[in-house]
């Protein structure tokens, strides 16, 4: 037991190794749990029967015996063009080819006939979008990073032979890069600033800091018979109070004031939303489940991305202005992720798996951007389940497509009239479990 124990250590550590491997999601909510629960749509909600249950549905491990553990991640290639108009002119520029692995890791233990301990590490929230930093929409954005890790234990409870609860804690790592171009002749009264063909004021702007933010979980798990079951989980929201970040400024050679654009510190916070997550699933037949679900995100709580400075990076004494902060209104609205996922196993080594996802976007008009070039995305997947006396081996292939999007500029926030075109992603999950 002591080397199992050490093992999930082990698993543990290279998880939150691998986690700042970003990831690109609706909203920045990351859905890929596992690889099977990858291509089933993620709907493991009412399944929630392999140790992603610890992500999908964390009651759910009451079906497990014994120790079982899985470990993976999910390759993510994503890609977009967006289309920008300057007085006329336009420039497509498309994001900078990059991969990204989020990982996971969870285990589980079965303690007596009623209790269940479980461990879940992985990523629930996550965003890498790079431009080139001379492009025409530096103004707003050229990169910007948000990577999270959280370990997640829980304790499961079987209240019955049919229904069972459970409850975990979560401790969130955050860490978060932002970095675009400020136009500084815009506080030399230049009505014209934020041009695209300009950049003789362009200042460099890099804001990063970490922290550590903690919430909570509760799930529930009831089956009612052999064919139908039913799964309900909720996440809550996790406040991180970034309070010792960097702002690193770089200035161009043209002259500015000496108290300008001196690196300080900053503080902020960012409220990740609390979800909501429903699956329902039926068997028809003995090889046969089919699972429909949804979760509903509150991204009502990011309202905007707001941080002051520890020192003024501006001061004009005529008429006074002090700049001492950075507040990007934000507003984002409610959403919900329709799910669907069918599961067929085949022969006894082998399962086939479908599944399909409409996301709807959190971004309203008035305050979409370059942060995240994005609408309503649909997601296809295909994969399979690979059996060989205690290990099971899954594998997932999803393709995210976007639908286009047409932008008003809005030249305070560096936003230019735009098209979001061809914004789509391939993902590549892949899946390790045992059973102890």
């Amino acid at each position: 037991m002591k080397k199992l124990c050490c093992l999930a250590m082990l698993c543990g550590v290279l998880s939150m190794v691998l986690a700042p491997q970003l990831c690109y999601g609706n909203g920045f909510a990351i859905y890929e749990g596992s690889a099977r629960g990858n291509a089933l749509g993620g709907t493991l909600v009412g399944r929630a029967d392999d140790p992603s249950a610890l992500y999908y549905n964390p009651a759910g491990i009451t079906q497990l015996p014994g120790l079982q553990m899985m470990m993976g991640a999910t390759a993510i290639v994503p890609s977009a063009d967006i289309a920008t108009q300057y007085k006329g002119a336009q420039t497509t520029t498309s994001t900078e080819d990059n991969w990204f692995f989020p990982p996971h890791f969870y285990t589980s233990y079965q303690v007596s006939d009623a209790v269940w301990l479980g461990l879940g590490v992985f990523s629930p929230f996550g965003l890498g979008n790079e431009f080139n930093s001379d492009w025409p929409g530096r103004y707003n954005n050229y990169n910007a990073e948000l990577q999270t890790v959280s370990v997640n234990p829980n304790l499961a409870f079987k209240i019955t032979d049919k229904l069972s609860l459970a409850a975990g804690l979560s401790a969130m790592w955050l860490n978060l890069k932002l970095e675009k171009k400020i136009d500084a002749s815009r506080f030399f009264g230049n009505p014209n600033y934020n041009n695209p063909n300009v950049s003789t004021y362009d200042v460099d702007s890099t804001l990063e800091g970490d922290n550590v933010g903690i919430g909570f979980n509760v799930a529930a798990h009831y089956k009612a018979c052999d064919w139908f079951a039913l799964g309900a989980s909720y996440r809550s929201q996790v406040k991180q109070n970034v309070s010792n970040a960097d702002a690193d400024f770089t200035k161009p050679a043209a002259a500015l004031p000496a108290s300008w654009f001196n690196n300080t510190n900053a503080s902020g916070t960012v409220t990740l939303p609390d979800m909501l997550s429903l699956g329902a699933v039926v068997r028809p037949m003995e090889r046969l489940s089919v699972e429909v679900g949804a979760i509903w995100t509150r991204w009502s709580s990011f309202d905007e991305l707001s941080f002051s400075f520890s020192q003024p990076i501006v001061v004009i004494p005529k008429p006074l202005t002090v700049v001492d902060q950075s507040v990007t209104p934000k507003d984002w609205h409610d959403v919900w992720r329709i799910q669907v996922g069918a599961e067929y196993k085949v022969v006894d080594w082998f399962d086939f798996r479908l599944g399909y996802i409409w996301d709807e976007s959190p971004v309203p008009d008035a305050t979409v951007d370059y942060l995240l070039p994005t609408d309503n995305r649909n997601l296809y997947s295909i994969g399979g389940g690979f059996h060989w006396q205690n290990w099971t081996a899954d594998v997932s292939y999803t393709y995210l497509t976007n639908e286009d999007r047409t932008v008003t500029a809005r030249q305070s926030d560096g936003i230019l009239d735009s098209e979001f075109e061809s914004v789509d992603a391939h993902l590549i999950g892949l899946s390790l479990s045992y059973k102890f």
